[in-house]
């Protein structure tokens, strides 16, 4: 009797898994993700025999490609075998997707119904506002994917062709185009260069340019586009996310070729098409490929300013960019611009926007502007680096970028940890990480009498 009843016992109480929030269980997820990741790279046949690559480091090389951010501590080309590029790529294109989506795929492809629980970490997975429709979406995901990186990897191939001989160029081209639409940055062009030698090429940096904007406007948006091609129709997320995606990208471009026209060290030497080229794709890049075109270490003090503002604003929701997201930022414009004209809600486009969610805008800046903070110090303690080249990888990091002034392959150990660290929280978001981390606490039935202060 006393057996069967802790047999009872056992299959009534449910799993820890299943008792996680769905913020925990995507956590431990891509937690378990590097993990894997990690083993696989330490593998001796996924480094060459030149090359040992150490546990810390192969903790960082796997952090970065489930992070989907590109910032490296290693040369990828000279350092990994074909097997070891091939294991990031599959960690770049898992995590860009979201391990979710693949176990989905994976449940539907054996038949089996996606229950609440399941569609419930979709939905924090892809950043989505509701449950409904969440298997539809999965399948849109993975097959506009495929598509796309499969069309991205023909067209760099064809122009790589003369370059690297068509096998080396259908390898150059997959990988190049799996890490652009996710947004990752890796590349295997040798020497931490990544595309700096095709600055001016035309072919190669429309197809990159392309592929990183497509897969970082956010898949919700993608499916609107698809589903509703009327301007007229499109949600009001996605008229924003296209708006602010188009604002920032020119704004970029601008500002980058205006400060640096004069440089020497970046297009200053340039011809008139290449230096409107390099500009745009430099503009375009931190929101949040990690690409570049241009050598990062010789940008000027603004350019460097200004890539740090595009990084930390990031891409879309619900993608493969990273950032506190363009309508984060659009959000609190529009509530200062409210503030100041001193209405009491906040309109855009004939509509009205929840005051909760600008409530969560305000506090996703300020959570990630704290994060950013903290790292940065702890980091001035650890590394003997200038202030603004610790700020610019820590931001970078954070923003799952993968653009460097050079300082990390330089990163001390402890250095290395902190900024994978910031990687992985850029990664799920700042506020999914508070919620794993955050007990769960009962609300409260009674409100506290009001009182003002004064600010400002």
């Amino acid at each position: 009797m006393y057996k069967e009843t802790r047999r009872k016992r056992r299959i009534e109480r449910p799993s820890t898994w299943i008792r996680m929030n769905p913020a925990q269980a995507l956590s431990i997820g891509f937690l378990i993700l590097i993990a894997i990741g990690t083993l696989l790279l330490m593998l001796p046949f996924s480094t060459s025999d030149r090359h040992h690559l150490s546990f810390i480091d192969a903790i960082f090389e796997a952090t970065s490609a489930v992070c989907v951010t590109g910032l490296v501590v290693v040369d990828t080309q000279t350092t990994f075998t074909v097997f070891g590029q091939v294991v990031l790529m599959a960690l770049i294109q898992i995590g860009g997707l979201g391990f979710m989506t693949f176990g989905v795929l994976i449940a539907i492809m054996l038949g089996k119904n996606i229950g609440l629980k399941g569609r419930l970490m979709i939905q924090e997975s892809l950043n989505q506002l509701t449950i409904e429709g969440m298997v539809r979406l999965v399948k849109f995901v993975v097959a506009f994917t495929l598509i796309v990186e499969a069309i991205g990897a023909i067209i760099l191939a064809v122009r790589w062709a003369e370059d690297f001989g068509f096998p080396k160029s259908l390898y150059y081209g997959a990988f190049h185009s799996v890490s652009a639409f996710n947004n990752a940055g890796f590349d295997i062009m040798g020497d931490f260069s990544s595309v700096t030698g095709y600055a001016g090429d035309f072919p190669v940096i429309l197809t990159l340019s392309s592929l990183f904007i497509i897969g970082g406007i956010g898949y919700i948006v993608l499916l609107d586009l698809k589903v509703n091609k009327s301007l007229r129709k499109l949600s009001l997320h996605t008229k924003l996310v296209l708006l602010m995606t188009l604002i920032l990208n020119i704004l970029g471009t601008v500002f980058i070729f205006l400060l640096e026209f004069n440089n020497p060290a970046t297009i200053g030497e340039l011809g008139m098409k290449e230096k409107l080229l390099g500009s745009y794709f430099h503009g375009v890049v931190p929101r949040t490929a990690g690409f570049n075109s241009l050598n990062t270490g010789e940008l000027t003090m603004g350019s460097q300013l200004i890539t740090m503002l595009l990084m930390f604003i990031g891409g879309g929701s619900g993608g493969t960019a990273g950032g506190i997201k363009v309508t984060t930022f659009a959000l609190i414009l529009l509530a200062v611009r409210a503030l100041i004209k001193e209405d009491e809600e906040v309109n855009l486009m004939g509509r009205r926007i929840p005051k909760e969610l600008i409530f969560r805008a305000f506090t996703i800046t300020v959570y990630s502007m704290g994060l950013i903070a903290l790292v940065l110090f702890l980091l001035s303690l650890t590394e003997n680096a200038p202030l603004n080249m610790l700020l610019f990888e820590v931001i970078s990091a954070f923003g799952t970028v993968g653009m460097s002034l050079g300082l990390t392959p330089e990163l001390s150990p402890l250095g290395k940890q902190l900024i994978a660290f910031m990687m992985f929280a850029g990664r799920v978001g700042p506020l999914t990480l508070a919620f794993a981390l955050a007990r769960k606490r009962e609300k409260a039935n009674f409100k506290y009498a009001e009182e003002k202060i004064m600010i400002g």
